[in-house]
């Protein structure tokens, strides 16, 4: 399976994460969610200004978060298969992660960075293949799907 990932990590920022690293966790989660067609997904690891103003313009919501998902994809049917497109590349959009946030929920929930960047990951591509925790059952199927993927990972990222 052929995979294509974007990363940015905004000027300014200094993760404490290697690029190489983040970009092995978005390949272990694709391959986890057994996609099987060539796959183009972009990670943008950047502040919470830059993630509230995304959160304002697109979501009407004047706060920041965890992370961002802004899918190429307009399926809310998760049921339904993907189509590939003419140029035989899934393109997924992009996840946008709030890096000082993660550290600090990393400190509150009592894990290292890594494991919390991971779970941000899988999310935020969760969301991009149109799975959502609006309702209480969207949210429990989402919470099962992370909790499985995670567990095919690993919990910092790192393959079992």
């Amino acid at each position: 399976m052929k995979l294509e990932i974007s990363l940015q990590v905004d000027k300014g920022l200094t993760p404490n994460l290697e690029n190489n690293w983040l970009r092995a966790v978005v390949r272990k989660v694709i391959k986890a969610l057994g996609l099987s067609v060539p796959v183009e997904v972009s990670l943008v690891i950047t502040d919470a200004k830059k993630v509230r103003q995304l959160n304002k313009e697109y979501r009407s919501k004047d706060e920041s978060t965890d992370v961002l998902a802004f899918a190429m994809m307009d399926s809310k049917d998760e049921e339904k298969s993907f189509v590939t497109p003419p140029d035989g590349v899934l393109h997924l959009g992009e996840v946008v992660i709030s890096y000082p946030q993660a550290v600090r929920q990393a400190r509150e929930l009592g894990h290292s960075v890594e494991q919390e960047m991971a779970c941000l990951i899988v999310h935020g591509i969760l969301h991009l293949l149109g799975y959502d925790h609006e309702l209480p059952d969207e949210a429990e199927k989402m919470r099962a799907k992370e909790r499985e993927v995670m567990t095919k990972i690993g919990s910092r990222g790192k393959e079992k």
